[in-house]
Order: structure tokens, then sequence, then C-alpha cells
């Protein structure tokens, strides 16, 4: 098939109807996710620092860690990444790479000693500058789509199948017939795109028949009677960053106490083409835009206690309320396809683009979206000066997101609010690390994280009958690793850390929602390399 791809001008101008759905749980769920970064030294012990402290990266996890502090500091760190995705479908495989540079931390620690033999020694404040979160993934997969076999039959698999479901569900829910419909439906609240684009470009079809009342019924269907060949790619960029302000205490250096405030920036972009290509040279192709932004603040709570005076021993505990986002959803789409119509062989080709058909706008929507508490608790052991072991585990019930209007008097979204609980489930890390000094002023690290999957096994995004989103892509991460080693340099004010990050994941991936659908097998890998420069005084 010739690819018709007319990349369309993405000029964010108004907004139109509140009532489109544009909100899914695999985005809230990327919203949702930290990464292991922050400095160099954080980053290289695993992120195991909760109940050590000492770290300004411990200002995101356990607030009361910035305590440990006896010294002003102030430092910077700056990573190299390089991203890598393997796709396998149906024996073809594919590989997307792609190498980045990143300002990851920057921030600084005012220590304010009280007194020698006071109960409270220390009081301390800090900022910091993180990347929280990247986006960049960059993935593409090809292959021919098997069919299935059901009662003798043999049926094809193809995206056009659930277009024609959308257009049935809208029917179900609305009356809204897409195949009489008379006005704009890029405009209508009622209308899903997938299912508009899906009958402008005779994607599906109507079938009509008498059903055993003897009255003339009928519902949509879709008519490709030959295997696809399918092809997909995908850009996502942008990311999540994270501004914190903390005031933490030391009380007789047995018991800290910290307070974290966290304001958080989202910018997101997702684009999307999915071709599907059959016999006699025709088919068709949907590419998908998409751009989330908004802003989110939360606060955590955290404290350190040494059991015993004088013991290595630390215990930690923080808790982290939700992060409540405001985000603005931004979205258009374009279907090309060309064929040959039956009976006469006659050629078209044409494209439908919805910016256009809105007259020169793309579809917004705004919402609320509530993410979950966070449980943290932790351990930490020295031997001497020279060891530093730290351990943590950290909770969060994905199932329990909340998405709410920012209008209607900021009533829930019920729908996108029990498709989290239906479809997510609770997600548990593991953080372990370990510092040897070799001689005070080098010192050797190591780490590794585990964090379970977040989606049930029996996942798939499913899109409501009035979503305006057309990406109907989606993947069920399994249960992600993080393997970390690192070194450092501590002279009497400057110091310097390196560390390296190895960032690996697989996943089910789907280029649309159908139960017989094979899924791709995706391999995911991010090699990062932070350096991390500072002084203390």
């Amino acid at each position: 098939m010739k690819k018709i791809i007319s990349v369309a001008t993405l000029t964010l101008l108004v907004a139109m109807a509140t009532g489109l759905r544009a909100q899914n749980i695999y985005d809230a769920v990327k919203f949702n996710n930290n990464e292991l970064n922050g400095t160099a030294r954080f980053v290289g012990m695993g992120g195991a620092m909760g109940a050590l402290g000492g770290d300004i990266s411990t200002i995101s996890t356990n607030p009361a860690g910035i305590g440990i502090y006896r010294s002003n500091d102030v430092m910077g760190t700056i990573s190299f990444s390089a991203l890598e995705t393997k796709s396998n479908f149906n024996g073809l495989s594919m590989k997307e790479d792609k190498n980045q540079f990143n300002f990851d931390n920057i921030g600084f620690v005012i220590s304010n000693k009280i007194g020698d033999y006071t109960a409270l020694r220390y009081v301390n404040v800090a900022f910091n500058y993180k990347r929280n979160k990247s986006f960049n993934k960059y993935m593409s997969m090809a292959g021919s789509v098997p069919t299935f076999t059901e009662n003798g039959e043999d049926y094809v698999v193809s995206q056009t199948t659930q277009m024609a479901r959308q257009a049935n569900l809208m029917y179900d829910a609305t009356r809204t017939d897409i195949m009489d419909y008379k006005g704009n439906p890029y405009n209508d609240p009622n209308v899903g795109w997938l299912a508009a684009l899906g009958w402008n470009g005779l994607m599906y079809e109507f079938y009509e028949f008498v059903n055993e009342s003897g009255q003339t019924d009928g519902y949509y269907r879709g008519y490709i009677d030959q295997p696809p060949y399918s092809q997909f790619y995908s850009k996502e960029t942008g990311g999540i960053d994270e501004f914190t302000l903390n005031t933490s205490f030391n009380f007789n250096d047995r018991v800290y106490l910290g307070l974290t405030l966290g304001l958080y920036d989202v910018n997101y972009r997702k684009y999307s083409w999915y071709d599907e290509s059959y016999d006699d040279n025709w088919g068709y192709s949907l590419e998908s835009w998409n751009r989330t932004k908004g802003t989110g603040f939360d606060v955590k709570i955290g404290a350190i206690v040494r059991p015993f005076e004088y013991s290595p021993l630390r215990i930690g505990l923080a808790i982290h309320t939700p992060t409540f986002y405001t985000l603005t959803n931004e979205t258009e789409a374009l279907l090309a396809y060309e064929g040959m119509e039956d009976g006469n062989h006659q050629y078209w080709d044409d494209e439908i683009s919805t910016y256009d058909e809105l007259g020169g706008r793309v579809a917004s929507t705004k919402y609320k979206l509530h993410t979950p508490w966070k449980y943290n608790f932790s351990l930490g052991y020295t031997v001497g000066s020279a060891l530093a072991l730290g351990a943590e585990y950290e909770y969060q019930d994905y199932s329990s997101m909340k998405f709410r209007y920012t209008d209607y008097q900021g009533g829930s979204m019920y729908w996108e609010t029990g498709e989290a609980k239906d479809k997510l489930k609770g997600v548990s890390t593991l953080r372990l690390g370990a510092e040897y000094k070799f001689v005070p002023e080098f010192a050797f690290r190591v780490g590794y994280n585990l964090s379970t999957a977040a989606f049930k096994k029996e996942a798939w995004k499913q899109l409501p009958d009035n979503s305006i989103l057309t990406d109907t892509d989606f993947a069920n991460t399994k249960s992600v690793s993080d393997y970390t080693f690192g070194f450092g340099y501590r002279g009497k004010s400057f110091y310097a850390d390196l560390a390296y990050r190895l960032h690996t994941y697989k996943e089910d991936f789907y280029a649309f929602d159908h139960e017989y659908l094979q899924a791709t097998k995706v391999d995911n890998n991010r090699h990062q390399v932070l350096l991390t420069l500072g002084a203390r005084f």
C-alpha cells in the first residue's frame, strides 16, 4: 500500500466540549510512575537511602533524610541515556534506538545548627529540582496478523473491528447512529472519533438482517476478509519536572523529622501511526497526535529513628499524599485510505483530518487526576565509617486512582475511575543499596530496584463510545528492574559522583483492542550514566 501520510500543523488553539473523553488509565499510570533518578550517589545505591539520609534526593522519598545534614550542600547532575526498544510480532523483529542528554538535578541544603545540648540540634531547609520522569520512547512493529478459527471458520483480526464496535456502543448508549449522522461528528460530544473516521473512510459496514420477530435489524461490523499486514510506529517525548521544598529537624541525633512540598510540571507528547494493507493494493493508515500538559502537587512527611542510642541501625517511615494533578489533553487524528470499489473496480483514495474538520482546531479536554497514596518503609545500617547498607519497601495501590471533572463542581469521572479499579492493582517496589569506602575519600556503590506490574493480566485499553482518542495501542508492562553501580570522591569541600543505571522491563504490546490479537513482545532497555558535582561547606 502506498502510505498516505499528511502531517497536520499542530497549532494548539481553542477547547471543545468537555463531555468528550480523552483520558485513559494507561496515560495515568505513566504520570504516576516515578523513575530512579536524582544524584549519582543516590542512583548508584539504587535509591535505597530513605533511612540513611544525607543525600538531597531523599527529599522525594523520605523527607527526614535532609535532617541528617550537618553542613550546607549545593550540587547538580547531568546524564546521558541510550534508549533501546526491541519488538517481535509473529516472528518479525524490529528495533528503535535513541540517545539523549538530560539535566537531572540541581539543589541546595542549608543546615542550621541550634545547639549541641538542646533537644533540637539542627533545623535544615532544602530546595531541589529533579527530572522526575522521562517519557522518551520510540517503538515500532510490523507483521502479518494471523486469523483465528471459530466454529470451523476463519476470521480476520483487524483494527476496523474496534471501529465498528465503538459505533455500536454509541448507538446503544445515546442512539447516535453514525450511518445517518448529518452534522459534524468531530464536534459532537456523543460521537467517538475512531468510529467516525472509520465510517467516513469506508472501513466497516452496516449489516442488516431480519430478526426472529420479523423486524428489520442490524449492527455495524468490520467487512475486511483478508488478513492485514500491520505496521505501527510511535514516538513519545517529554517528562515530568519535580520542584521540592523541604524542612527537616534533628532531635538529639536520634530522631529526624521532615516535611516536603512537591510541585510537578507535566509535558507529554505522543505521535502514533498505524497502517493496515491488504491484497489488491489497498488499505489505510491512521495517525494520532496527543499532548498532555498540566501541573500537580503533593505533600510528603517522614521520620528516621535510631531505636537505640549510638546504634548503627536506622528505621525510616514516610507517607506521600496523592499527587493532585490538573491536566489538559489535546488531540487530533488523520485517516488516509485507498482501494478499489467492489464490483466496478473504481479506484479511490482520500484522507480525513479532524484538524481540518474542526476548522483548524484541536480538541481539548481538561480533567483532574489523583494518584494513589504512597507508603515507604526503610532500614539503614552502617559499619563504622566504611560501609553503609540500605533497604527500602514502597507500596501504592494503583487501583485507587481517581479522575474528576474540572467543572460540574469537580464531580467524579465514574467510568475512568472504574477502569482503574477494574484493571490496575497494587504495586510494590523493593530497593537495595550499599556503599563501601576503600579509603575515606573514595567509595564504591551498588544497587538494585524491583517494581511489580501495575496492570492486571487481562487489562486492555477500552475506548468508550464518545472517546476522541484514536491511538488504540496499549502495552501491559511487566515488572521493572534497575541495576546500578557507581563511584564517588569526597574532598574537604568538593565532591564528584559517577553512576551507571540499567533500566529494563518487558511488555505485551497491542496495536488495537481485539481478543484474538496476538501480543507483540517488547523488550525495553535504558542505559544511563550520571555525573554529579557538588560542594559542602
